[in-house]
């Protein structure tokens, strides 16, 4: 009992001493200066903010960024490999999109009919059809146009048919 009373004893003491300093500080600062206003409004102040679609600030951010080009890639890829880097995301079951399916007959009998010519230039430039959307090099602009080109011929020797 005896430690428990000291210990008592001696927080009673810290928190008179505090008590009595902090008096004696609120006297030195008081909250009322400009100063110290302006000073505490500094230290509190937020670190950012948000800004809405609209906002002449975006607009003005926006202007000053410039797009860096992609890097190009060092090695080239085959068909196989480009389509399992960039394609399969879409040309795999069930198909995104509108995107025929690796090896479907029937989806990619029709697109062949019109041409290596054609598959070529709309899976470079992009393509916009009635069964869906193809982006230019399916969206992957770090592709070079002869792997595009190569995975394109690939997945059109996947169709049985085609061979």
């Amino acid at each position: 009992m005896l430690a428990l009373g000291i210990f008592v004893g001696v927080i009673a003491g810290l928190v008179f001493f505090v008590r009595m300093n902090a008096i004696e500080a609120r006297d030195q600062f008081p909250l009322d200066d400009p100063e110290i206003q302006a000073a505490i409004a500094e230290r509190i102040r937020p670190v950012g903010s948000v800004l809405l679609i609209g906002d002449p600030e975006i607009e003005a951010a926006a202007a000053t960024i410039a797009i860096a080009a992609p890097l190009p890639v060092d090695t080239v890829l085959t068909g196989a490999q480009t389509y399992n880097e960039a394609c399969y995301l879409c040309h795999s079951a069930p198909g995104v999109g509108g995107a025929p399916v690796i090896g479907d007959v029937e989806a990619w009998l029709p697109r062949i009919e019109q041409g290596i010519e054609i598959l070529h230039e709309r899976s470079l430039a992009g393509y916009q059809g009635e069964l869906g959307f193809m982006p230019a090099k399916g969206g992957r602009v770090d592709l070079s146009d002869a792997e595009v080109t190569s995975a394109v011929d690939y997945m059109i020797e996947q169709v049985p048919a085609a061979e």
